[in-house]
Order: structure tokens, then C-alpha cells, then sequence
């Protein structure tokens, strides 16, 4: 008999678990936040985060590569994110307005989750947002420390 924690998760809760943002959760939470996640697809070249828009939801990019650029007469490109990686996730901690854009580079298939949905998480199942705000915290942290040091931020986590 196989015990229901030793069970291999679904295709779609496995690709959750694989994102360090959800890595700590269990089959249980994992469910809950599927539950949560609206899922969107977007065309090449099509805006999904403007810049000076309020930041309302956290993206996952699940198929398709995005690319971040900085506002200004050129665009300029911070980064290009494909399967597996996410964006927008200062949105779950306020709504401040975005500092960039995200444009499709391909086409996308993206999971959404709306800081008003994981306001409620916290009040409903405090356990399981609490996983997922410290994987946040240690998410921003690595990248701050990555904006300090650079090359030697390693060192320094």
C-alpha cells in the first residue's frame, strides 16, 4: 500500500512544486493554491504588465518565454524568463505600480495569482500562505543580495 504523502503528484501540482515559490507546500496546499491560480495565454509581442500599472497578481510562467524590459524611449531588456520562472511577485506584498513592462516573447501560457486571493489564503490557511510569503522572503532576498554583490552574492547568502 502506498501512503497518500508517498504518492507522485499530478502533472499539474508537480509543475507547482518545481517553482521555489511553492517547493515547501505539500500535496494538501498545493491543491489549494491550483485552486487559486487563474490561467491566462497571451500572444507574441502582447503586453502582459505595463509599466505604472498597479501591481495586482503574481505571474508563473508555465510554457512560452517573457521578456522584462525597463520604461523608456528603448525599452531596455532586464531579463527573458521562461518555463518555470515567475514575475510580478512584489504584487502579493502591496500594490505599488509596476517598475517595468512584460511582453510575450512567444506564445504563453501563464498562472495568475491575485494578491486578493492570497490575502485570503492567509486568513483562511495562515500554515500555507505562511510558506509561501517565506519562500517569497527568501526569494527577494537572494535577488537583493544578487543587486549588492553581484558575481559574489553566493558568498555572502
Amino acid at each position: 500500500m502506498v501512503l497518500p504523502q508517498f504518492r507522485s503528484l499530478p502533472k499539474q501540482l508537480s509543475r507547482l512544486q518545481a517553482l521555489s515559490l511553492f517547493a515547501t507546500l505539500n500535496a494538501r496546499e498545493l491543491r489549494l493554491v491550483d485552486g487559486l491560480l487563474h490561467e491566462r495565454d497571451y500572444l507574441v509581442g502582447e503586453v502582459i504588465i505595463d509599466t505604472e500599472e498597479e501591481g495586482q497578481a503574481i505571474y508563473i510562467v508555465f510554457s512560452g518565454k517573457v521578456i522584462i524590459s525597463k520604461p523608456g524611449a528603448a525599452h531596455e531588456m532586464i531579463a527573458e524568463l521562461g518555463p518555470g520562472t515567475f514575475f510580478g511577485e512584489m504584487a502579493l506584498l502591496d500594490n505599488a505600480k509596476r517598475s517595468g513592462q512584460v511582453r510575450a516573447l512567444e506564445p504563453c501560457h501563464l498562472g495568475v495569482l491575485f494578491r486578493t486571493d492570497f490575502l485570503n489564503l492567509l486568513e483562511t490557511d495562515a500554515r500555507t500562505a505562511s510558506k509561501v510569503a517565506m519562500q517569497l522572503a527568501r526569494h527577494l532576498a537572494r535577488r537583493l543580495c544578487k543587486a549588492t554583490f553581484g558575481d559574489a552574492a553566493d558568498e555572502h547568502l
